[in-house]
């Protein structure tokens, strides 16, 4: 064993360790490269540039139902908008061709950077789908051509779209005005002062929250020594659960809707409100714009902002920003406390009409 052991002596730069392998001849330091084995060659006559790859509209169509199961209405008009645009571009083939087309039709067609980014997010998650149904992994590929051109991002001002307490009472004026003269019902003009109380107070979202709301919930949040209603999650946005306190006014302004009501139907009247709003075209005191519906939720913004409403409390009732939420938002809220810090800024906050 010993001999053997010494008989065994390792050479590596005269021999290779390989006995099927040819022995190097000359200078055993000059290793071959590859750039001379036909491996670019091929490799450049299949690329990106070149290829097209097929898909069916009846594919198309299934991934858009699978996107617009579950979310908000007001989201599903854009989705299909979506898919329609990336197949007008396409029609069923994918190439660096049809990319740069869509890409240069959306700069054309829009102004802002919001709508191109929708359609080239939803073609670059349409990719990924085909990469996964058909096993093949160059269909994600191309979503190199479908990144966001890179620009100069301008400088961000301050909105242009004040909304006052002034412009929420003088849409109370209208409304009683209306009430008076005949215009509407009481029963609507209680539905319709109580949406804008409601809305201006919480800044919860028109269509997506307001909308939805069900007597059931109000008459639990009214029972209670601090009016609390809890939002749950498909009746928001972004599908967060919260607690939303309801000024003292607010509860005032909603117990009459309760009487008689059913507690599965919906409290609101909101698209009926939308309409009168719509037809009124009251004006804002502080720009050349006409009072909308989202305004309730700007003004509630905007006055927080001049009350030093609590970051973390306005964010978690708004679910507006919630990146900046406190972790004690997130962690097991109680509604007391969520009451509590909202009267603090908001507890003086009244409209007299």
């Amino acid at each position: 064993m010993a001999s053997t052991a010494l008989n065994f002596q390792y050479k590596p730069h005269n021999e290779l360790l390989f006995r099927d392998s040819p022995k190097p001849t000359g200078n055993v330091t000059s290793l071959p490269t590859c750039r001379n084995n036909g491996y670019s060659d091929a490799h450049d006559q299949i690329s990106l540039a070149t290829l097209v790859l097929k898909y069916s509209k009846k594919e198309l169509a299934s991934y858009t139902e699978v996107r617009v199961a579950g979310i908000s209405k007001a989201s599903v008009p854009w989705m299909k908008r979506c898919s329609l645009t990336f197949w007008n571009a396409t029609k069923g083939s994918i190439s660096k061709e049809r990319c740069d087309a869509l890409r240069e039709h959306l700069s054309q067609r829009y102004v802002d950077v919001y709508a191109p980014r929708k359609v080239l997010n939803f073609a670059t998650a349409f990719l990924k789908y085909l990469a996964k149904t058909h096993f093949d992994t160059r269909c994600q590929a191309f979503g190199l051509f479908l990144e966001m051109p890179k620009g100069l991002k301008a400088r961000k001002h301050v909105t242009s779209r004040i909304v006052t307490k002034e412009d929420v009472e003088n849409l109370l004026y209208a409304l009683k005005r209306a009430f008076e003269n005949g215009e509407i019902d009481k029963e609507h003009y209680l539905n319709y002062r109580a949406i804008v109380l409601f809305g201006a107070f919480t800044g919860q979202r028109p269509q997506a929250t307001i909308a939805r709301l069900l007597g059931g919930q109000f008459r639990k949040a009214v029972s209670q020594g601090k009016p609390v209603l809890d939002i749950l999650p498909d009746q928001d946005k972004i599908r967060m659960q919260h607690y939303c306190p309801l000024h003292p006014q607010v509860a005032q302004a909603v117990m009459p809707l309760l009487n008689g009501e059913v507690s599965d139907n919906p409290v609101f009247k909101q698209l009926s409100f939308e309409r009168w709003l719509k037809q009124q075209k009251l004006q804002l005191t502080q720009c050349d714009r006409h009072f909308v519906p989202s305004d309730l939720r700007k003004y509630c913004e905007q006055q927080g902002d001049i009350l030093q409403w609590d970051q973390s409390n306005k964010n978690y009732i708004l679910t507006h920003g919630v990146s900046g939420v406190d972790w004690r938002f997130y962690k097991s809220p109680r509604p007391g406390p969520v009451f509590d810090i909202y009267m603090k800024y908001w507890g003086d906050v009244d409209f007299t009409i």
